[in-house]
């Protein structure tokens, strides 16, 4: 009889069949079948320390300590832990990971042995194989719909949650896979994903998300994605769209599924020049004078017959902008040579936009509704430089979903910090910052923390966080 024998590399635990090669990585082997697999997540293998890492006495602590007791309160470790991934301890640590720290997941774990995540996570196991699979294994479906149902709970039931926000915006990457394609996003070209997000009006938070081709074009995304919000329980009553969602089958669809709606309508269409023409002249009267956040503005509601639907027109006009540009205008008007009449002709214009909803919405409050908008920026502002969302540096669509999955936990956790911080005038980046110069010395059964400076002291009293005289590290 015949033996082959082959060398499995290093065995990390052989009653398991777990072993470790340069060429495979940890991997599982069965003797009987000779078929190769991937661990358990839950196996941590001795020595995952990085190679000549010193057992560090003294770690940063603060960051992660008040980060960590902020998401336990605020109910969103319950709801991670949904996703279902075998070893808890990673996951949560590249949460925090991903808002601690815009860098390279290959430096997760040299974070991880400087930071009291090691003590309050010690199971985590950061090695880059490992955040791989943890990647591709919370970006599968079937994880991401029992984490959307458990999110669902926790703020579906918030004011304003039937009523969202959907906008999109471009993740810009060189990656050589099927997502990637050129987008041409009103005239800037790029290659990129287009990731699609709902935030609730009523709490600013993000709601779902999506990723489509660069190339999909926003309309065709639009009734989709409010689509697949019903099949995960959220109805949309009303939605602020950007003006490039509305097409004449996409405003047919939201009026047969009875979304209510509120949107700028774009300057190229002959909708907006008819309404312009017929109303602008009666436009800055004292019954249409508005005031929003400072500013006056003339806004004037009528009924109008918009691609075909019947719908509310708001036709406005910004006085503060209006004269910000004709100051513009009369600054080049001389060195252009322009005449007169062509000055009188630019300025008519000057300041004017027009809103447009599926039902009426008072005209001292269409304003402010409408600019709620801005709050899915800000969204997008927090996903780019607070989620480590950008740059991508991932490999397969497998893991790119996994990626998006944790950047959205991070985007939900640093909007709630900012919403909590608020009053105090600390961003959150500037929190995080001063918790973490704050240390602790690590002893065989005890941390300890150092003393809290003021400004952390102040930060704790914003978020009700008690500070710690010692923990224990005994089980």
């Amino acid at each position: 009889m015949v033996t082959t024998q082959k060398s499995l590399g290093r065995v990390l635990d052989e009653a398991a069949g777990i072993y470790q090669s340069r060429e495979r990585g940890v991997f599982t082997f069965n003797v009987e079948t000779g078929e190769y697999g991937i661990p358990d997540a839950s196996f941590v293998p001795n020595g995952t320390r990085r190679k000549n890492a010193r057992e560090k006495l003294i770690l940063n602590f603060g960051d992660a300590f008040v980060l960590d007791e902020y998401i336990g309160r605020a109910g969103m470790w319950d709801v991670a832990d949904s996703l279902g991934y075998g070893n808890p301890d990673t996951l949560r640590c590249m949460i925090l990971y991903y808002i601690l720290e815009n860098r390279s997941n290959q430096l997760a774990q040299a974070w991880h042995e400087g930071s009291y995540a090691s003590v309050r996570y010690p199971k985590a196991n950061l090695t880059s194989q490992r955040i791989s699979d943890l990647l591709s294994a919370v970006g599968d479906e079937g994880s991401q719909r029992a984490f959307f149902a458990e999110y669902f709970k926790l703020v579906g039931s918030r004011p304003g949650g039937e009523k969202v926000i959907i906008d999109s915006t471009g993740l810009p990457n060189s990656i050589h896979f099927p997502l990637t394609a050129v987008s041409n996003h009103n005239g800037k070209i790029s290659n990129e994903v287009r990731l699609i997000y709902v935030v609730q009006q009523g709490t600013n938070l993000p709601l779902f998300f999506r990723h489509v081709p660069g190339n999909v074009i926003d309309v065709s995304t639009l009734i989709r994605t409010i689509a697949e919000l019903k099949a995960h329980g959220i109805d949309t009553k009303f939605a602020i769209l950007d003006a490039g969602y509305l097409t004449q089958d996409n405003l047919r669809e939201l009026y047969e599924h009875k979304v209510s709606f509120l949107s700028r309508l774009q300057e190229n269409r002959n909708d907006y020049r008819e309404l312009k023409a017929e109303h602008l002249g009666s436009l800055e009267s004292k019954e249409h004078l508005v005031e929003y956040n400072s500013r006056y503005v003339y806004v004037k509601r009528v009924r109008a017959t918009i691609m075909g639907q019947q719908a509310y027109a708001y036709i406005c006009r910004d006085m503060a902008m209006r004269n910000i540009e004709s100051s513009k205008l009369l600054d080049r008007a001389k060195a252009q040579g322009m005449t007169t009449d062509e000055v009188f002709d630019a300025m008519e214009d000057q300041g004017v936009f027009i809103l447009y909803s599926s039902r009426p919405i008072r005209t001292m409050d269409v304003l402010e509704k409408y600019y709620i908008r801005q709050q899915i920026e800000q969204v997008f502002d927090i996903c780019k430089n607070n989620t480590n969302l950008l740059p991508l540096r991932v490999h397969s669509e497998d893991t790119f979903r996994g990626h998006l999955v944790l950047a959205f936990i991070a985007s939900v956790i640093v909007k709630m910090l900012q919403d909590s911080l608020k009053k105090s005038g600390c961003s959150v980046n500037m929190a995080l910052y001063n918790l973490g110069l704050q240390h602790c010395k690590v002893f065989d059964d005890v941390v300890l923390p150092c003393e809290p400076v003021k400004k952390v002291n102040d930060i704790l009293k914003t978020l009700k966080i008690k500070y710690p005289l010692e923990i224990s590290t005994v089980s």
